[in-house]
């Protein structure tokens, strides 16, 4: 349990800071990209944008 909340922070983190680094992107294009690199789907990674 402690191991996949440690997981869940850390791709929290580098969603997070994928954003912030390329703010200057339309965030469907970001979206895109995270969801191809960690196989999450863009309903998961707007909740991680939300919440974070």
């Amino acid at each position: 349990m402690k191991r996949s909340k440690e997981l869940i922070e850390k791709r929290k983190d580098f969603v997070i800071e994928y954003v912030k680094r390329n703010q200057n992107k339309q965030m469907k294009v970001i979206v895109t990209e995270l969801t191809e690199m960690l196989f999450l789907s863009e309903r998961t990674i707007y909740n991680i944008i939300l919440q974070g």
